[in-house]
């Protein structure tokens, strides 16, 4: 075991391989020949003095030693570039970078706390990454984002969560349907419709699902589409009548109705969730440190549920210039 050998560009391809799940793909992203990753990553295996992948029909898994130079390598990583981001902020005024990946429905709400930072913060690099549940908490296992904001967060062993925002699910039809005239509405009588869904792993598909579940009941005629849009249209269009996310609906919806459901909305709450097994960057810190001092100003009060300031002991306060 040599460690002296590591060098940043091995520590690079090998986080790369990981992240892609395969050496083709590593290759093809690092502008790398397949054969050259595969002797980097032979010679990393050298100098730590064990294997660090294992092959399998379902791809490649991290052996032990290959778990602790990924993490350990990300560290190192994640300080350099904040070395960089200092080095640009001297020298250029830059602040930094970091990555999100949120749901589908987080995405009708972030653009309000990212656009005022971004103004606040014009030389922050933001990347943001949109999916479902199921696509988000891969990113998350791969640890591929700084940050991720869920509705539904997977189990939080090496994860802390600050839930900011209420995220109740209603009941809704198209403008004039029967339902939309009556006072109270049993579910019963709501699942006698056909029910416009999202996709399985879907977040809000879940809480639905488990809601259901949770008080005996069933669905009966369902119709899968691929998006909130997709169901918003397609309920105003008389095909069904769905459940979604509050935020889903534009202030002014004339097409549609919020149904007067029994035991709705279902609550949820989206939710920053930080792995604490890797570091934060500074430029995300701010962030989150921004968005608890502004929060109120940008969401409306109802929907305010702010857990950061336990979230935030965990990281150094920022003067919040801008």
């Amino acid at each position: 075991m040599n460690i002296r050998q590591l060098t940043f560009r091995l520590l690079q391809v090998y986080v790369t391989v990981v992240r892609c799940g395969s050496v083709s793909e590593a290759a093809r992203q690092l502008h790398l020949t397949q054969p050259t990753v595969s002797q980097q990553l032979k010679r990393l295996s050298e100098a730590v003095g064990g294997p660090l992948l294992e092959h399998h029909a379902q791809g490649l898994t991290m052996t032990a030693t290959g778990q602790a130079l990924y993490h350990a390598s990300r560290d190192v990583l994640g300080r350099f570039d904040d070395f960089a981001d200092q080095l640009g902020a001297l020298h250029q005024g830059s602040k930094g970078r970091f990555s999100i990946a949120l749901v589908n429905t987080a995405q009708y709400v972030l653009p309000r706390l990212l656009g005022p930072f971004s103004q606040a913060f014009p030389e922050v690099d933001v990347t943001v990454h949109i999916g479902n549940r199921r696509q988000v908490l891969a990113r998350f296992e791969r640890h591929e984002d700084d940050l991720y904001v869920f509705s539904h967060p997977p189990a939080l062993s090496h994860a802390v969560a600050a839930r900011f925002m209420r995220n109740p699910l209603v009941a809704i039809a198209a403008a004039g349907h029967p339902m939309a005239q009556q006072s109270s509405v049993a579910m019963e009588q709501l699942l006698n419709e056909r029910l416009l869904l999202r996709e399985p792993g879907s977040a809000t598909r879940m809480l639905l699902e488990s809601w259901l579940q949770e008080h005996g009941l069933n669905m009966k005629t369902t119709l899968q589409m691929a998006s909130n849009e997709a169901i918003r249209v397609g309920v105003a269009a008389r095909m069904g009548v769905a459940v979604l996310s509050e935020h889903v609906l534009p202030k002014e919806h004339p097409e549609l109705a919020v149904l007067p459901i029994e035991g709705l909305p279902i609550e949820s709450h989206w939710q920053f969730i930080v792995r604490n097994d890797q570091r934060l960057p500074q430029s995300a810190q701010r962030f989150l440190h921004y968005v608890d001092e502004h929060l109120n100003q940008w969401i409306e009060p109802r929907f305010v549920c702010n857990e950061l300031p336990g979230l935030l002991r965990l990281y150094p306060t920022f003067p919040l210039r801008g």
